[in-house]
C-alpha cells in the first residue's frame, strides 16, 4: 500500500476544506487547494468515503487560526469559541483542580470525548476529565469538534460531542516557535517555546516527528487590578461605590483592625475573632485589646487570589510510521507532559469550627470572660445553652448549675490566621501516553487498523499555609500560657482572643499544617477495525458500492486517590478552610465493545439528486460493573445541486459512570447556595408560620429559627460521594441535528460557504447531584419530605462542622441543550473588486451560536432550571452538568477578517457575548445593578510578516480597547467561576494584552 507523501498532504488539505464546508467555522488563511482525491476519513466516522461530507456538523479550527491567536494554552482558544462555556483553566483559582478542561454547550466537561488522531486521551484523574494542557499546541494540525452524540462511533462519553486533535505527521524539516505576551499593566507574562523536527525515512516509506515544548505563565493576583482590591457584596452592593470612586474599602473601626480587615464586603471569618456560643446566642467580635463587642469588621479576601494562576509546563511528543510492505504499515505515538500549577487564596483560619474552651483560658481577659459568662447564663435560661441533649454546649465542671469560670463553654470561632502566611495548593502533574499499531490494505479498497494504547496520569497536590484545626483545639484547651490541658506533646497554647499579632511564631508553628493528596489514573485500550466497500452491493441509482466498517474494542480504566492522614480526618480534615475532608478512592471498570458502521450511497448524478447517502452505526458495550449500553446513529446527506447540501442525523449516545462516580467515598465538601431560609438572613423565618414549622422539623428549636447565622460567602457544607447501595446507572442522550450547507458561486467572492445547523441534545438519567439551593428550596419552600431528610443541622445551623446537606451522586431527570449554529466563510481578491494592482486577499469567517434551550431538571418535583441568557450559582445546567457556573449568553459569535498581501497578514477578531441576567430565584437577594450584564464586544488585532523565507514574525493585541469586565460581586455565581467580583474565565479580567512571536522553519 504505497502512499505518495504529496498525495497525503493533499488529503490533509482536502480534509481541512471538507471540515470547513461541513463546519460552523473554518480556519483563517489563504484559500485551500481543492485536489481531487479518491477517499478520506472524516472525524465522526471510521469509513473512508469518496467525498468529505458528514451528516453531523463538524466545527473545525485549523493550525493557522491557532497560530494567529498566539495562545500556548489550547484551553484558552476553546474558551473563545461560541460552542463552549469556560471549564477549568488559567483564570480559575478557588475551585481549580490544577488542570484545563473543555465544556461543550454547558453540558459538562465529562460529557465530551477528547481524542488525539481519533484515539482517546487518558483522563487526568478518577473523574474522567482530560487535561487538554497536556496536548502540545505547536503540533496540532487542526481540531475537529463533532456536534452531538458520537457514542456509536467512538464509545462512551461522547454525549455533547467529540473533540479530535489531529496532530502533524509526515513533517519534514525543523519548525521552532517562541511566543511572549504581557498585559498593558506589565504583568501576567507568558513565555512559550517549542521545537518540532521531522524527517522522511527509506525513500518516503516512513516518517518520524519529534517535538518538545516549554511554557511559563506568571500569576496575576486580584490585588493587582482595582476591581480585585476590594470585596463587593452581591446582595447589598457594599463597596461598589468605593470601586466606582476609585477608593479602597472602608476601613474597620479603630481597635477592630488587622491586615485586610474592612467595614464591609468580605468574609465573617475575619480579624479579630468572631465568636458565638455554638447552638446558642451570639457573642460578637473581639477587639484588639481583648474585649468583646458587637461585630465590627469582615475580612477582604480578594487581593490574595489569582485572576491568572501561575503555571510551568514541559512536554515532549514523538510519532512515526513506517511502511513494512504494501499491506502493513507500523505506526506509533508517545507523548509526555509535566505541569506545575499553583492556586492561592486568602490566609487560612478557623471557619466557625466549634471547640470546648475553658473559661479559665489565660488569654481571655476579665471583661471578655464576664461577657461570655453573662451571655451563657442568659442562654441557660432561654434553653439554648445545655449540658445534655443532641448538641451540648456547656460543661458544668463544678456542677453548680451556673456558668462560671470553672466551666467549659462550646464556642464557634471564626478567626483569620493571617500570621500563618498565604494559603495555597500546588498541583504537580505528570502524564504519558503511548500508542502502537499496524494498519494497511487487506484487499483492494479494504483496510484494517489494529492498535494498543496505554496512558497514565500521576498528580501530587500539596496544600500549605493552612491552620491545623486539630492542633488549634488542643491549644485552646489550656488554663496556662505554657501547657495544654490535654497533655499533647509539643502543644503550645494559642491566643485567638486578641488582634493581629496575638498568634506568636511559636503558636503558629504548632497551629499550622500542610497536607498531600496523590492521584493516579491508568487507561489501556486495544482496538481493531476493518473497513471497505462491498462490491456488488450497490443501489441501482448510485455510482458507489455500500461501504462498511466494523470492529471491536477492549478498554480498562483504573483510578485511585491517596490522601494523607490530615486530609482523611473527618468531618473537614485537619486543614482550616479546606472545605471538607478526603478519603481514599480505589476503583475502576472495564468494557468490551463491538461496533459497526455502514454508508449507503442511494442516488447519484440525477436531477435534484446529485447525491443522496444514508449512514448508520451501532455499538454494543458491556461494562463491568454497570452493564450493557447500546448506542446507534442514523444520518442522511442530500445534495440536490452542487452548491446545496442538506444533512440530518438522529443518534443515541451513552455515558457510563466514571471511577469517581462509582467509587467516591462519602466526604464533606463546599458548594454554593444563596441563603439558609431558616437563618437571620431570611426575615420571613421570624414571621412565616409554615416556614418556621418546616425549620423546626429539620432539627431546630423555635428559639433558633430566624436567629442562627446565615451562610458565609455563599458557601454551604455538603456531604458528597457515592451511595454504594444506589450506584448511578449510565446516562442516555438522544441527539438530533439538521442542517444546510451552501457553497454558492458568487463571482468575486470566492470559496464561499454558509452553514446553518440545528441541534437538540437531551440527556436523561443525568449522573450528578442535587444543587444545594434545590434541596433548601425543595424543603423549605415546597415542603418536600425527601429534600428535608437531606438537611442536617448542628446547633440549629448549617455552618457548624458536621452540619450540611446530603448531596450524594445519583441519577437526575434530564439536561438539555438546543440551538442553532451558523458559519459563514469566504475570501475576496481585492483586484477582482476593481482595486488597482495586487492588493491581496480578504479572508472572512463568522461562527455563531444561538441557544433555543439550555435547561435541566433534577427530579419531577423540582422546577425546571432555565439557563439561556442566565448566570448564577446553578447555571449553566444542573450541578450534575459539571459546569462551573459561568454566564450562558443566548447569542455568542466570533467574527474574523484577515487581509493577506504579499508577506504581510493583518486582521481583527470580534468576540461578541450576548447580555445575561441572574437566575430568577437569586434576584430577591441581589443588588439591583448586579442583576444584569449587558452584551460585551471585544476587538482583538493580529498580524504577521514573513521576514525571510524561513522566518515569520507575528504580533497581536487582545482586548484592544481595554474593556473592563462586568461587576457582579463575589456571590453571584459558583466560587470557581465568580471571583474578583466578576467572571474572569468568561470576560477579560486583565485588560489589554500584547503578544509577539517568531517562527523559524527550514
Amino acid at each position: 500500500m504505497t502512499r505518495d507523501k504529496n498525495t497525503r498532504g493533499s488529503v490533509r488539505s482536502r480534509l481541512l476544506l471538507g471540515a470547513a464546508l461541513a463546519a460552523v467555522v473554518a480556519p483563517m488563511g489563504p484559500a485551500l487547494a481543492q485536489d481531487t482525491i479518491e477517499e478520506i476519513v472524516v472525524t465522526g466516522s471510521r469509513i473512508a468515503r469518496p467525498n468529505d461530507t458528514s451528516t453531523s456538523p463538524v466545527y473545525s479550527v485549523g493550525a493557522a487560526e491557532i497560530d494567529a491567536m498566539q495562545q500556548p494554552e489550547i484551553e484558552k482558544i476553546f474558551r473563545m469559541l461560541p460552542v463552549t462555556v469556560p471549564g477549568d483553566g488559567q483564570n480559575t483559582n478557588n475551585g481549580t483542580a490544577g488542570a484545563s478542561t473543555v465544556d461543550l454547550r454547558g453540558l459538562g466537561a465529562q460529557r465530551n470525548l477528547v481524542m488525539m488522531d481519533g484515539k482517546r486521551v487518558t483522563p487526568y484523574n478518577f473523574n474522567g476529565l482530560v487535561d487538554v494542557s497536556t496536548i502540545p499546541t505547536a503540533l496540532i494540525q487542526r481540531v475537529d469538534i463533532v456536534t452531538g452524540g458520537a457514542s456509536a462511533v467512538y464509545g462512551s462519553d461522547a454525549m455533547s460531542g467529540a473533540i479530535n486533535f489531529i496532530m502533524k505527521d509526515d513533517f519534514e524539516g525543523v519548525d521552532a516557535n517562541y511566543d511572549y505576551s504581557v498585559t498593558g499593566e506589565g504583568d501576567g507574562h507568558i513565555h512559550s517555546a517549542d521545537v518540532t523536527v521531522g524527517s522522511n525515512l527509506a525513500d518516503g516509506r516512513g516518517n518520524v516527528v519529534l517535538g518538545i515544548n516549554y511554557s511559563e505563565r506568571k500569576g496575576v493576583q486580584l490585588g493587582a487590578r482595582p476591581l480585585g482590591q476590594l470585596g463587593i457584596a452581591t446582595a447589598s452592593g457594599a463597596n461598589y461605590q468605593n470601586f466606582l470612586d476609585g477608593r479602597v474599602p472602608d476601613p474597620a473601626p479603630a481597635g477592630c483592625g488587622g491586615p485586610n480587615s474592612v467595614a464591609a464586603g468580605g468574609s465573617p471569618t475575619t480579624l479579630p475573632t468572631r465568636v458565638t456560643i455554638a447552638g446558642g446566642p451570639a457573642l460578637g467580635q473581639f477587639r484588639d485589646d481583648g474585649t468583646l463587642g458587637a461585630n465590627c469588621s469582615v475580612f477582604n479576601f480578594n487581593p490574595y487570589n489569582y485572576y491568572q494562576t501561575p503555571l510551568e509546563r514541559f512536554g515532549g511528543f514523538a510519532s512515526g510510521n513506517y511502511e513494512i510492505n504494501e499491506h502493513v504499515e507500523a505506526y506509533g505515538r508517545f507523548s509526555y507532559s509535566s505541569t506545575k500549577n499553583t492556586q492561592q487564596v486568602a490566609p487560612s483560619g478557623i471557619f466557625g469550627t466549634t471547640f470546648f474552651v475553658p473559661l479559665a483560658n489565660p488569654f481571655l481577659n476579665a471583661s471578655a470572660r464576664q461577657t461570655i459568662i453573662n451571655t451563657a447564663n442568659a442562654g441557660v435560661a432561654a434553653g439554648t445553652v445545655l449540658t445534655a441533649g443532641a448538641f451540648p454546649n456547656w460543661r458544668d465542671v463544678n456542677g453548680n448549675g451556673v456558668v462560671d469560670q470553672a466551666d467549659d463553654i462550646r464556642l464557634s470561632i471564626s478567626r483569620r490566621t493571617v500570621e500563618l502566611g498565604p494559603r495555597s495548593t500546588s498541583y504537580d502533574n505528570s502524564a504519558f501516553q503511548f500508542l502502537t499499531g499496524l494498519r494497511g490494505e487487506i484487499l483492494e479498497g479494504w483496510s484494517y487498523d489494529v492498535s494498543v494504547q496505554h496512558g497514565e496520569s500521576h498528580r501530587t497536590n500539596l496544600s500549605q499555609g493552612y491552620t491545623n484545626v486539630t492542633n488549634v483545639g488542643n491549644a485552646l484547651n489550656a488554663v496556662s500560657t505554657t501547657t495544654c490541658r490535654g497533655g499533647q506533646g509539643g502543644c503550645v497554647p494559642i491566643n485567638l482572643f486578641g488582634g493581629f499579632g496575638s498568634i506568636t511564631p511559636e503558636m503558629a508553628a504548632y497551629a499550622s499544617a500542610s497536607a498531600i493528596d496523590k492521584q493516579d489514573y491508568a487507561q489501556t485500550i486495544v482496538t481493531g477495525s476493518v473497513s471497505g466497500p462491498i462490491e456488488g452491493l450497490q443501489s441501482p441509482w448510485a455510482n458507489d458500492s455500500v461501504a462498511v466498517s466494523f470492529g471491536a474494542e477492549y478498554r480498562k480504566e483504573t483510578g485511585k486517590r491517596t490522601p494523607d492522614e490530615c486530609w482523611k480526618l473527618a468531618p473537614a480534615s485537619c486543614l482550616g478552610g479546606a472545605g471538607g475532608n478526603l478519603r481514599p478512592i480505589s476503583g475502576g471498570f472495564d468494557v468490551q465493545e463491538v461496533f459497526g458502521e455502514v454508508l449507503v450511497p442511494l442516488v447519484a448524478g440525477k436531477e435534484m439528486l446529485e447525491s443522496l447517502d444514508l449512514e448508520a452505526a451501532y455499538r454494543y458495550a458491556d461494562y463491568d460493573p454497570t452493564g450493557v449500553n447500546k448506542t446507534w446513529k442514523l444520518g442522511l446527506n442530500w445534495t440536490p445541486v452542487d452548491s446545496v447540501r442538506l444533512r440530518g442525523s438522529q443518534q443515541r449516545a451513552a455515558r457510563a459512570p466514571n471511577v469517581g462516580e462509582l467509587a467516591a467515598p462519602q466526604v464533606a465538601a463546599l458548594q454554593n447556595a444563596n441563603v439558609d431560609p431558616c437563618s437571620v438572613g431570611n426575615p420571613a423565618a421570624r414571621t412565616d408560620a409554615t416556614l418556621r414549622a418546616r425549620c423546626i422539623s429539620t432539627g431546630m428549636t423555635a428559639a433558633q429559627v430566624g436567629n442562627v447565622v446565615d451562610l458565609a460567602a455563599g458557601q454551604i457544607n455538603v456531604f458528597a460521594g457515592t451511595d454504594l447501595d444506589r450506584l448511578p446507572t449510565p446516562e442516555v442522550a438522544d441527539t438530533s441535528t439538521l442542517g444546510i450547507v451552501l457553497t454558492p458561486d458568487l463571482g468575486a467572492i470566492k470559496n464561499a460557504f454558509i452553514s446553518l445547523d440545528y441541534y437538540n441534545i437531551k440527556i436523561k438519567d443525568v449522573i450528578g447531584t442535587f444543587a444545594p439551593q434545590e434541596i433548601l428550596d425543595g424543603c423549605y419552600v415546597a415542603g418536600e419530605a425527601a429534600q428535608c431528610a437531606k438537611v442536617i443541622r448542628v446547633g440549629g445551623t448549617l455552618t457548624l462542622p458536621g452540619a450540611g446537606l446530603q448531596a450524594f451522586t445519583t441519577n437526575l431527570n434530564y439536561l438539555k441543550a438546543e440551538g442553532l449554529e451558523l458559519g459563514v466563510n469566504f475570501n475576496v481578491d481585492l483586484e477582482d473588486l476593481g482595486v488597482g494592482g495586487d492588493m491581496g486577499t480578504l479572508v472572512f469567517a463568522l461562527n455563531a451560536n444561538y441557544y433555543l434551550t439550555q435547561e435541566s431538571q433534577s427530579s419531577d418535583q423540582t422546577p425546571v432550571l432555565d439557563c439561556v441568557g442566565r448566570f448564577g450559582t446553578s447555571c449553566p445546567g444542573a450541578v450534575g452538568a459539571g459546569g462551573v457556573g459561568s454566564p450562558l449568553p443566548e447569542v455568542r459569535w466570533v467574527q474574523r477578517m484577515n487581509w493577506n498581501i504579499g508577506d504581510v497578514t493583518v486582521g481583527y477578531t470580534w468576540r461578541h457575548l450576548g447580555g445575561v441576567e441572574i437566575e430568577e430565584r437569586q434576584k430577591p437577594t441581589t443588588f439591583d445593578r448586579f442583576e444584569k450584564i449587558k452584551a460585551y464586544n471585544y476587538i482583538d488585532i493580529q498580524g504577521s510578516y514573513q521576514l525571510f523565507e524561513q522566518v515569520r514574525l507575528s504580533a497581536g493585541v487582545t482586548n484592544l480597547f481595554e474593556k473592563d469586565p462586568p461587576v457582579v460581586g463575589n456571590e453571584a455565581g459558583a466560587t470557581s467561576a465568580n471571583s474578583g467580583n466578576t467572571f474572569p474565565s468568561m470576560y477579560d479580567p486583565l485588560g489589554r494584552v500584547f503578544s509577539v512571536g517568531v517562527n523559524v522553519r527550514f
